[in-house]
């Protein structure tokens, strides 16, 4: 995805822009049709040995005349290929012209058949567009769930077919291997159930671009960070990298606060302090003796000295509950330190909330659903919205980890399409805020301190995966975190 567009649209976005462009050029929408399906062939062309039959599945909307167009032109190519069409009493003059094009040039529309679908090695899904936002119905379900249980390489043209293009949403949608979209690329695409369904994303430009209007979103990539980092300076010292204070560890949850600390130091933090249960200290320090220790057992002047000693806080790493965490969270409450706030310090503040400009907060959606009163369910439907709902009620920055994570400011929200599963794990999210952390102790701003943090994070559990996604530790991660904060 190195090589997509960094503006992110909505549909209705990418709708009002084909408009302007046909009303621009004077010309019909049967243009833009043809250009898709020209883009459609040219990537299958290009793909597919011409002795390799090709099923292409057809709506009855402008996906489905998009599908047309390439299915004629792979006939007059010389492919081999068979069309499934289904219809509505109704069709759009555009697929009807499209279909009238293919049955021209000899292409049959044939009706649908679960077992040829079951038993195909290639097909071209251009089923549903990106006007389908809702629950996936009628006609349109059986033939999904047969190419998901098919063995074959899907092609999705614009969109997987049930994936809503705006949210990211679609349980029962296509699980292709490629996506090739049109004219702009769709937020939707790049966050949740997406990540699953979308595969390899293509951008097919088709002359819209400068009709569009300003994008609803952005994405980020390891681009956004190497632009960010500069050599530091020959006669810097440890001070001038930043301090700060980690807290959390209550009994039996060392390990939380140590891979928060470890991340730090590795993502370029001067000093880093751990404030944890003095039990914890041999733990912390045993294999990470750069790291500065203060034994709490009650909130006490020193915690609050240590506090003020550091530049950026970091609070909630297996934090607990109980009263020894909520006394510490509400002393980093009283602080003007800016702050990142993670895990159990969420859950404490979902049940007392406040807002701050100071803090940037990662919940992943069971904490962020407990943030905003809703379900974890209702978070996923719409990780957009989520999101930009825990801005809002809490302000500062919110960072909605997950696949495809969003990173939301009070201007600007963006989505960095980068980590994998070998992240569910315990101690993945823990080393993401130290990450963070540190950078926002070297002079970075939240905002960006957040962006460039999840980048990072996600980037260096793609490069630890390489070893298999299966067993990856968050400790894995820590040596590619340090080639990363150093462009290497």
């Amino acid at each position: 995805m190195i090589h997509l567009p960094v503006n992110l649209f909505l549909a209705s976005q990418v709708e009002d822009a084909e408009k302007a462009f046909v009303g621009a050029k004077d010309i019909s929408i049967n243009q833009l049709v043809e250009a898709a399906g020209t883009k459609a062939f040219e990537l299958l062309s290009s793909s597919i040995d011409r002795a390799s039959p090709i099923l292409l599945l057809a709506g009855y909307g402008n996906n489905g005349a998009d599908t047309y167009v390439c299915a004629r032109l792979l006939i007059e190519a010389g492919y081999q290929i068979s069309l499934m069409g289904l219809d509505k009493t109704q069709m759009g003059t555009e697929v009807l012209s499209a279909q009238s094009e293919f049955r021209r040039v000899g292409g049959r529309v044939e009706c649908s058949d679960i077992d040829k679908i079951l038993s195909a090695s290639i097909i071209v899904d251009g089923l549903l567009g990106v006007g389908c936002k809702g629950e996936l119905r009628g006609q349109f379900k059986p033939i999904i769930e047969a190419v998901n249980l098919s063995k074959a390489k899907v092609f999705s043209l614009d969109i997987p077919s049930g994936l809503n293009p705006d949210t990211g949403a679609g349980e029962g949608a296509v699980i292709a291997n490629v996506t090739l979209t049109f004219g702009a690329v769709k937020q939707g695409l790049l966050t949740g159930r997406a990540r699953v369904c979308v595969g390899e994303l293509l951008f097919a430009d088709i002359g819209l671009t400068e009709y569009l209007s300003p994008p609803s979103s952005k994405m980020i990539s390891l681009d956004f960070v190497r632009e960010q980092i500069a050599p530091r300076a020959r006669d810097s010292h440890k001070g001038d990298s930043g301090k700060v204070s980690i807290i959390g560890g209550d009994t039996g949850m060392a390990g939380a606060v140590r891979l928060a600390a470890e991340a730090c130091l590795r993502a370029g933090s001067g000093l880093v302090t751990v404030i944890s249960k003095p039990a914890h200290q041999l733990a912390v320090n045993a294999t990470r003796p750069e790291l500065m220790f203060w034994g709490c057992d009650l909130v006490d002047m020193e915690v609050y000295l240590k506090l003020g000693w550091a530049d950026v806080l970091l609070i909630g790493p297996g934090l607990g509950q109980q009263d020894w965490g909520y006394n510490l969270l509400k002393a980093v409450g009283l602080s003007d330190k800016p702050c990142v706030l993670d895990a159990d310090a969420l859950n404490m503040l979902s049940r007392e909330p406040y807002k701050q400009e100071k803090w940037v907060l990662t919940p992943h959606s069971a904490e962020a659903a407990k943030l905003l009163g809703i379900t974890t369910g209702e978070v996923e439907q719409d990780r957009f919205a989520a999101v930009k709902a825990i801005q809002t009620k809490y302000g500062g920055v919110a960072v909605l980890k997950g696949p495809g994570t969003l990173i939301c400011g009070a201007k600007e929200c963006v989505v960095a399409p980068v980590g994998n599963p070998g992240l569910a794990s315990g101690g993945a999210g823990d080393a993401l805020g130290g990450v963070i952390s540190a950078l926002m102790a070297q002079d970075f701003d939240s905002f960006t301190a957040a962006k460039m943090g999840v980048v990072i994070h996600g980037e260096a559990a793609d490069r630890a995966a390489l070893e298999g996604e299966r067993g990856m530790l968050a400790s894995d991660l820590m040596p590619h975190i340090r080639h990363l904060v150093n462009n290497l």
